[in-house]
């Protein structure tokens, strides 16, 4: 299912732990099976030209609404299990279907729809109706019987979410759960839905983001089930032209609402909806009888739903024989309140009219942990063939037993399933484990299945249990087909491990978790995937799976780390190390290992991660793991990048990107490719690595991933500035951030204003620079990326300088070059040197000029960096020039001429030649 967004909305939502998130959404980037290496390199920039390291205190919000690609998240950076970019916008249609069983409301319609139409045609703000009632009376058909009739009024969306306030077995719906499910309904990838420890702030974060993505839209909300206005209270849209329909059984009251109270069917009422779904003509039945039994149920809706069908499917029956069977029924229930005691004879009725078989069913779906089902976990449940469930449950949706929902899936109503858990907890009690067991292993077995279509080719997948041979499972044809499915099912699995690890079943709960992983890693939200692991370490510690152990703390690692809790993913990686040591498990170890080099990547610890990389490296050749060197070679290779080693660098990424090309990796391979044109970049190897550049694009346009795309045209960007090919660069950069502001993708979409920002500077409108420069800046700090920030105040010291804000200038390159330093960025340490040096020398500053030219050079050779070494000549034979007059510095510029040449920086020569003559 592709939902395929356009619209970019940047949403930002102050507060450092709620603005913090947005690390969670780029270092998601290089999630595991998967660690798109090359994408690595886009995190930290050391240079000017290489991008952004985000910073260690990052926890926050993953702002980037870009839009649903698969129902669930698109594309995230570097993932490429995600599936293809964004697109165009769809409007959203969740409702569910109309019933035939709804009966005239005519009077409480009326009262809504006129309430909506004044409040639109006023031009006022729709208040929020809140629709209350006792159980079985209708509240839900009524809302969404009322959503259709005004659907045409809501061109914008449809949306239904139900929050289980009164769901039996099923906690009520937490804000923060359900503001996720409807940013991923409304189009926002849930791996950039905020996620942290704080659940206050997250919910702010959410609902700040769901307020900012209905803003100036016309939509519908339907809130089914609220148990509390706290509950309900954050998913309410922050718009004026939005209707949100409440429906609760609780009185709810807040003063801009519109509360509706929907009792029982008038009598009149009860009997025509009796007749109409009896099939049988009103004289035939027995007026009488009729207001009897309607009577008898309470004039519920559901109850005289199920009254009806009884008849209906009993043809020799007459009305007087269903009267005398309720009163039975009643009779057997007298305990219960008068309410309950009314509509539960109807079920009782209902239920020892079905088959033993069917009644057998009918039990084990009031076990079933999570909420709407399909015939494959109904056949789970009841160990029959999904044939023979597809016809119970048919049969139990035509006995008005249970609901209908899109999708071929069926689901309890509330009481039902009350109902339907007392039946089932009233045989053996292990029947009830055993339900819950058979239905785990059928997920466990389904998930091998979705996996096997999702998992970066070559990664590990957890295998389906050995006792799935006679399972049955859905067929997921396609990568869309299985993250269609895990979507759909995420939340009955995750119920499905609560209710296991309940019954202390813990090798299912440790098992589900490591199925759920891959998805998770993609899809989030991150917070959930924490628990789950805790949940699945916690479970292994029970067992005495020490292997387990450390593969649930590896991945609490991973996601820990795309959520930027950089201090608590090196604890629990630490963590696995030591459990896969306990059992000699040097596969396990070596992931822990490569996972925990990315970690002090990302928070410049530069050694350590050379050290962890280098270590999983040759457990992963001991292990003849080709994936897992390609992985660790490519991550070796960014972080010798970062240290400025760029012929170990090269080394490392060509041989990861033979690996990648050797097992078909075409995500592997785009992105060494990509990182090797940044070294060679940074190498002046320019031709190189715009031919890296390029065809890392050509195949990002190949797998239609358009947030790499755009970080390639930006890579290429910075490469056809170098070389002089000013409009072909601004074309890039601009093209780039077309597609990063389409996704919503904020840390690219700096990066392209920055880059722009320097054509700009190169082209000689300092003012405009500035202006972009400060733009960039401040959206690097909003994000904690210390990287750019740095980048960004090294270049507006430049364009300062060239407005003659000298005192400005200088502080930007002070805070720049700290900020290097402490990454440890020596390249863009000799930039920002060289930048400050040309301004002291146009300040007429030559002597102090000379040595921060000196220090350049000394940096930029080093490490071999052409570029900053060309420039650091260039200076130093400028600073003589000034100081001893014409005739000195000419070796130093000559020798400048001859780097620049060989760049193929033609306007530097030829600036230099004309000084020379």
């Amino acid at each position: 299912m592709r939902l395929r967004r356009g619209i970019a909305i940047a949403v930002v939502a102050g507060g450092g732990a709620v603005t913090t998130m947005l690390v969670g959404l780029v270092t998601n980037a290089v999630s595991d099976e998967s660690r798109w290496p090359g994408w690595l390199g886009w995190l930290q920039e050391h240079a000017w030209f290489s991008f952004v390291v985000l910073g260690v205190t990052m926890a926050g919000l993953t702002a980037l609404l870009a839009g649903l690609s698969e129902t669930r998240p698109p594309t995230p950076p570097g993932r490429p299990e995600d599936g293809a970019g964004p697109g165009a916008a769809q409007v959203l249609r969740s409702l569910p279907r109309d019933t035939a069983a709804f009966t005239d409301r005519a009077a409480e319609l009326e009262r809504l729809v006129g309430s909506v139409r004044a409040s639109q045609e006023r031009g006022e703000g729709l208040p929020v109706h809140v629709i209350d009632g006792m159980p079985g009376v209708g509240k839900t058909t009524f809302a969404v019987h009322a959503g259709h009739l005004l659907s045409e009024r809501f061109p914008d969306g449809q949306l239904f979410v139900n929050l289980n306030g009164h769901t039996p077995g099923r906690t009520p719906v937490q804000a923060s759960e359900a503001l996720a499910s409807l940013l991923a309904a409304a189009g926002v990838p849930t791996q950039q839905i905020p996620v942290g420890d704080d659940v206050g702030a997250v919910t702010e974060a959410r609902a700040a983001m769901w307020r900012s993505r209905l803003a100036g839209k016309k939509a519908l909300l339907i809130l089914d089930n609220a148990a509390s206005y706290r509950q309900l209270e954050p998913l309410l849209p922050g718009g004026s032209g939005c209707l949100v329909l409440v429906t609760s059984r609780k009185r709810l009251v807040a003063n801009e609402e519109v509360v509706m109270s929907v009792d029982a069917l008038p009598p009149d009422h009860a009997v025509e909806l009796f007749v109409r779904l009896s099939g049988r003509p009103a004289d035939a039945l027995g007026r009488d009888v009729v207001d009897e039994l309607v009577r008898l149920c309470g004039c519920l809706p559901l109850g005289v739903s199920l009254l009806a069908a009884r008849l209906r499917h009993h043809p020799s029956w007459s009305a007087e024989d269903l009267r005398g069977r309720l009163v039975a029924a009643r009779d057997r229930l007298g305990e219960l309140r008068a309410g309950e005691r009314a509509v539960t004879a109807t079920f009782d009725l209902s239920y020892r009219d079905l088959a033993p078989e069917r009644q057998h069913f009918f039990r084990q779906l009031g076990v079933f942990p999570g909420t709407d089902l399909d015939p494959h976990v109904g056949a789970a449940l009841a160990e029959v063939s999904v044939v023979v469930a597809r016809r119970h449950l048919e049969a139990l949706y035509d006995d008005h037993l249970i609901d209908e929902q899109p999708g071929s899936r069926y689901r309890l109503h509330d009481l039902l399933r009350d109902y339907a858990r007392g039946l089932a907890a009233e045989g053996d009690s292990m029947d009830h484990v055993q339900a819950v067991q058979r239905v785990c292993t059928y997920y466990l077995a389904a998930l091998a299945v979705a996996n096997g279509q999702t998992v970066r080719s070559g990664a590990a997948v957890p295998p389906a249990p050995d006792d799935t041979s006679r399972v049955e499972t859905p067929v997921l044809e396609s990568r869309a087909d299985a993250l269609s499915w895990l979507e759909t099912e995420r939340a009955n699995i995750l119920a499905c491990v609560r209710r296991a690890n309940g019954l202390a079943l813990y090798d299912l709960v440790v098992r589900l978790a490591a199925a759920m992983a891959p998805f998770l890693r993609q899809a989030g939200p991150w917070d959930q995937a924490v628990a789950l692991h805790r949940t699945a370490a916690e479970a292994a510690r029970h067992t005495g799976d020490q292997r387990a152990r450390g593969d649930a703390l590896a991945e609490l690692g991973v996601v820990r780390r795309f959520m930027a809790a950089y201090p608590q993913a090196i604890e629990a990686l630490n963590d696995a190390v030591t459990a896969y040591e306990a059992v000699d498990d040097r596969r396990g170890k070596a992931e822990a290992l490569n996972q925990l080099g990315i970690v002090w990547y990302l928070t410049a610890d530069n050694e350590d991660a050379a050290r962890a990389q280098t270590e999983a490296l040759a457990l992963y050749r001991e292990l003849g793991y080709r994936l897992g060197q390609a992985n660790a070679l490519a991550d070796l290779g960014m972080t010798h990048r970062q240290m400025s080693r760029f012929d170990a660098a090269v080394e490392a990424q060509t041989e990861a990107l033979a690996i990648y090309r050797e097992l078909g990796d075409r995500y592997g391979e785009a992105n060494s490719l990509r990182d090797l044109g940044v070294v060679h970049s940074l190498m002046g190897t320019y031709d190189l690595a715009a031919r890296h550049h390029q065809e890392a694009f050509d195949i990002y346009l190949e797998l239609d991933d358009r947030v790499h795309q755009a970080y390639a045209l930006n890579e290429l960007g910075v490469v056809r500035r170098l070389t002089g090919d000013i409009e072909a660069a601004r074309t890039a950069h601009s093209q780039a951030l077309t597609h990063f502001t389409e996704l919503g993708e904020r840390f690219g979409r700096a990066n392209s204003i920055r880059h722009l920002g320097v054509v700009e500077r190169v082209t000689g409108d300092a003012a405009e620079a500035i202006r972009l420069l400060e733009e960039a800046l401040g959206a690097y700090r909003e994000l904690g990326s210390r990287g750019g920030e740095a980048a960004s105040l090294s270049e507006l010291g430049v364009a300062r300088g060239i407005v003659r804000e000298r005192d400005g200038a200088i502080e930007a390159f002070q805070r720049g070059l700290e900020i290097l330093r402490g990454l440890g960025d020596r390249c863009g340490e000799a930039e920002a040197l060289n930048h400050w040096g040309m301004l002291l020398l146009t300040s007429d500053e030559p002597t102090a000029a000379r040595r921060h030219f000196g220090q350049a050079l000394t940096l930029a050779r080093d490490i071999r960096c052409p570029l900053e070494e060309a420039r650091a000549l260039e200076g130093i034979g400028r600073c003589d020039s000034t100081v001893d007059g014409p005739g000195h510095g000419v070796d130093s510029l000559r020798a400048a001429v001859t780097v620049y040449r060989r760049l193929g920086v033609s306007a530097s020569v030829d600036d230099i030649e004309r000084l020379l003559v």
